[in-house]
């Protein structure tokens, strides 16, 4: 009987497509929040790349939104950015948002 073997091989196969795509949509999302971050700083050109490599290096350093979230709060702070800790955390749920449409849509 192979049924429940198939079954569980399925169940294997879409959890690690889940992950996958939880994992993109994060990378996704991180850059381009660093992106809202490095215009709220005024960086433009090669700063403001560097400051996205910076950004997606600090979910290395720390994994999970905490990273990425921490590293912006200070640089706000840092540069005296109004920006509040809700509105960071709802841009990066809107950049979210966006980053599984576009990965969902094959971008």
């Amino acid at each position: 009987m192979t049924i429940f073997p198939d079954r569980e091989h399925g169940f294997e196969a879409k959890f690690a497509h889940d992950e996958e795509l939880k994992f993109r949509a994060a990378a996704r999302r991180d850059g381009l929040l660093a992106h809202w971050a490095s215009q709220k700083l005024g960086l433009v050109g090669a700063a403001a790349d560097d400051y996205v490599n910076q950004v997606v290096a600090a979910d290395l350093d720390n994994p999970g939104t905490d990273g990425v979230f921490k590293k912006i709060r200070a640089d706000f702070d840092a540069a005296g950015v109004v920006q509040s800790d809700s509105q960071i955390r709802l841009a990066m749920d809107e950049f979210l948002s966006q980053a599984l449409v576009e990965i969902k849509a094959g971008h």
